[in-house]
């Protein structure tokens, strides 16, 4: 079975990024792909800002990195650049742990002008962590993702369309892989 593993660098489940995660889980699901959820900030605070790689916590996660075949990182973009919250954590996995692994950026943030925060910030740093198979980055401005009144959230079609591209493209090039 296809392994997915959804890291959520948000500092909340409250968020819009959130109604993004729940999109791209259940499309993984819907093709029979096992998706296994980090939400960063659950984490033990203490271990990711002291780097503790004998957390139980951190090699837990790392384990199921390990064993994903599609790593789906998703992010806020804050003052220009991926959230600090998911840097601690990237900075724990091991040297090479995305070598061999599809990687789907997605990020959410508040203005068009923060699209290249993907390709300069957070692309490279994937890169330095072995990965060489980085699908198309999706870039979601903030304000394609309404919260309605009971607390969920509406997501524009074109965000929606430019998402489900990038994660129907995902288990083809798992097969192929």
């Amino acid at each position: 079975m296809i392994k997915a593993v959804i890291i959520n660098g948000s500092n909340s489940r409250n968020s819009r990024v959130t109604a993004i995660h729940d999109k791209v889980e259940n499309s993984l699901k819907v093709q029979g792909i096992a998706v296994h959820t980090n939400y960063v900030h659950e984490l033990p605070a203490e271990d990711l800002i002291t780097a503790n790689f004998a957390s139980e916590a951190i090699i837990t996660e790392n384990k199921q990195v390990e064993e994903a075949d599609i790593i789906v990182i998703l992010t806020p973009i804050y003052k220009a650049s991926y959230s600090g919250i998911l840097k601690t954590y990237l900075d724990l996995l091991p040297q090479k742990a995305l070598q061999g692994k599809i990687i789907l950026p997605i990020a959410v943030g508040g203005s068009i002008g923060h699209l290249l925060a993907l390709e300069f910030a957070l692309k490279p740093i994937l890169a330095v962590l072995g990965a060489t198979n980085i699908a198309h980055s999706v870039y979601i401005v903030d304000k394609q993702i309404i919260r309605l009144e009971d607390g969920s959230f509406a997501i524009e079609e074109e965000a929606i369309n430019r998402l489900d591209v990038e994660l129907k493209q995902l288990q083809k090039n798992v097969l192929v892989n």
